[in-house]
């Protein structure tokens, strides 16, 4: 088992096709009025695949494909990104940045006092409970990701289905 595969909290994955990019775009537009089951949404070469609000969760994923045409413009180039709710993942970032913000600010305090013979231990305790709040975090996220791990594959199953009702392929890389 690799490792990098347990600690990726937003999976990746990239593949080409034998179409255009702009055919692949408009085929995702299309299939924005043609089902209910997902939410597509088109930004230039980026589609976004959402779950609808009735199925939402607080971990639900969502799919960010870009698509990009390769030097031939015959080919394309699928990127995919699955991630939460980017509010979700804003939130989750600003928990991460605080907590090690105060682990330096915490441990830096925890130097000066020890370095002048003052008593550090509220500071050095505070410092530790930093750690294992960001423990916490991680694992925390870990969760999320299990929880969504369903509509993931719901997502990533529409992906396919949509490129396949088309006889769109991926290519080998």
């Amino acid at each position: 088992m690799s490792l990098t595969n347990e600690i990726v909290l937003r999976p990746r994955f990239k593949f080409d096709v034998n179409v255009d990019n702009e055919t692949l775009l408009k085929l995702f537009e299309d299939t924005k009025n043609a089902q209910t089951d997902f939410i597509v949404s088109r930004v230039d070469d980026h589609v976004f695949i959402k779950i609808p609000r009735a199925k939402q969760h607080f971990w639900s994923p969502q799919l960010h494909l870009e698509i990009n045409k390769n030097e031939t413009n015959t080919n394309s180039t699928i990127y995919g990104l699955f991630g939460p709710n980017p509010t979700v993942w804003t939130m989750f970032m600003f928990f991460h940045f605080i907590v090690i913000g105060l682990f330096f600010g915490f441990g830096v305090w925890a130097y000066t006092n020890w370095s002048l013979d003052n008593n550090y231990s509220l500071q050095l305790a505070t410092t530790l409970f930093m750690v294992i709040i960001w423990v916490a975090l991680y694992f925390g996220g870990s969760i999320g990701k299990k929880t969504g791990t369903d509509q993931m594959h719901e997502l990533h199953t529409f992906m396919r289905d949509t490129l396949r009702n088309e006889g769109i392929h991926a290519m080998h890389t």
